[in-house]
């Protein structure tokens, strides 16, 4: 006797043909997003290790555009190098006596000027007679010391290398990230001055000794800025790692090499009791500044959600586009209040409503990883992201200035490392202090250094604000 047909079995087969194709098309998803992560990981893994081109955006463009500038309406502002104040020497070019295409006699009808700034390569030796006696008192050594010296040093160090040579010293290793072997070159390339690296070091550190009463009235005025900026990145001494630390203010930039990445550390250079607004990159030890009104960068956060949309699934990314929207709009906010397009109260109103939409896209609950951390990070970060549109004016949306501030570091590290003794740590934070404090307030310090050297008692530089002046 047949058995009894189940009816269901038709239905059931459907159902697990349907099954099987549904998961079969959600495996070849699957492995189309392990292949593109897979590819981009490598392709983010060449690129830490590359040394050549490190700011390259990828393939060029199969068509680019003509360089230099464009014809006709389009050329924009012309401009040509100034007319120079000065000049040294005056040249007189006659004319040819005849035409050099027909040879036919030439009219004298005009003359024009023509100016060359050049530089002259010359090392220029002086000798100082110094006299030498002693006092009829006391039986002391007295001798004498002319304003353009630098040392009363005499005997086997009466050979010395001069102030201005010195100065420029300094900026080629502290400011443009030479090292001394290369400072040494370009003294002898450029002026014919003939130096080892390790007087240049020496030099050095005997300038940074000069300028260290002036670094301490820097610190002393970073401490008590109301607006500062803080960052910090990896940096070698001896052999070991220690943190290149640097603080910004509006009048002055001042730098630290200590051991640590903590608290202690950026408490050091701005004391912990610090009180302003103080903008950072969001990292956790800066919210210890408790009497600090906090300014999380926007811009790390921007580009963390980039990063994040790049690698993210079509569902997953909208989070991070979202929060990339609201970022936008509040920086659209910040450049209309600027430019007078909106009230106080219009900005009040908007920036709440700003709160709000990110209150709500951190509330929902999250299944992608990054993005649970996204929105950790960003529920830490939501009451410090806005300091910008709620106090507007004096504070910035972003810690770019202590970025740029430690970009000089960051282009010497890459050639010297670092240093090699603790007291070339003390001499580097020092100068590069002085030298970074002078450009921010537009001050020329090739001068300053010179006349640093040559005096005979310690001076504190004019870069240090009026409140802090001896």
């Amino acid at each position: 006797m047949r058995p009894p047909r189940d009816a269901t079995r038709p239905d059931r087969l459907r159902e697990l043909e349907q099954e099987n194709t549904f998961l079969r098309e959600g495996l070849e998803k699957a492995l189309a997003e392990i292949e593109r992560l897979r590819k981009a990981l490598e392709e983010a893994l060449r690129a830490t290790k590359r040394q050549a081109a490190p700011f390259s955006k990828g393939e060029p463009k199969p068509n680019p555009q003509r360089p230099g500038r464009k014809p006709g309406a389009r050329y924009g502002q012309r401009a040509s190098r100034p007319v120079p104040a000065h000049v040294d020497e005056a040249i007189h070019v006659p004319l040819p006596p005849q035409c050099r295409r027909c040879g036919g006699s030439v009219v004298h009808t005009d003359t024009q000027p023509q100016f060359q700034e050049d530089i002259v390569r010359r090392t220029l030796v002086r000798r100082f007679d110094v006299e030498v006696g002693q006092c009829a008192g006391c039986g002391r050594h007295v001798q004498g010391r002319h304003p353009l010296q630098t040392s009363a040093a005499l005997g086997a160090a009466q050979v010395q290398v001069g102030p201005e040579a010195l100065a420029l010293a300094a900026h080629l290793n502290k400011e443009l990230g030479l090292s001394h072997e290369r400072m040494a070159r370009v003294l002898a390339l450029g002026y014919g001055l003939q130096v080892s690296r390790s007087t240049l070091c020496r030099a050095l550190t005997r300038l940074g000794a000069k300028a260290a009463a002036t670094y301490d009235r820097l610190r002393a005025a970073l401490r008590e800025s109301p607006v500062a900026w803080e960052d910090e990145t990896g940096w070698r001494v001896a052999g070991w790692l220690e943190w290149l630390w640097v603080g910004v203010s509006p009048a002055v930039t001042v730098y630290d090499i200590l051991p640590g990445r903590g608290f202690a550390e950026a408490a050091a250079l701005l004391g912990e009791d610090y009180d302003g607004v103080l903008h950072h990159d969001g990292w956790r030890p800066y919210y210890r500044f408790l009497q600090a009104t906090h300014q999380s960068c926007v811009s790390h956060v921007l580009r963390r959600c980039r990063d994040l949309v790049k690698s993210a699934s079509p569902s997953a990314a909208r989070l991070p586009r979202a929060i990339m929207d609201l970022l936008q709009q509040a920086l659209a906010l910040r450049d209309r209040y600027r430019d007078g397009k909106l009230s106080r109260h219009g900005l009040a109103v908007a920036t709440g409503r700003l709160e709000a939409s990110m209150d709500r896209w951190l509330d929902k609950p999250y299944r992608s990883a990054p993005n649970r951390r996204l929105a950790k990070h960003l529920s830490h970060e939501r009451p410090h992201l806005f300091t910008f549109l709620r106090c507007p004016g004096g504070i910035h949306a972003t810690n770019n200035a202590a970025e740029r501030a430690l970009r000089p570091a960051v282009v010497a590290r890459k050639t010297w490392g670092g240093n090699r003794t603790h007291q070339g740590a003390e001499t580097q934070k020092i100068l590069a202090s002085v030298l970074r404090t002078c450009r921010q307030q537009g001050k020329e310090a090739f001068g300053r250094l010179t006349a640093l050297l040559r005096s005979p008692h310690p001076v504190i530089l004019d870069i240090v604000p009026a409140s802090h002046s001896p």
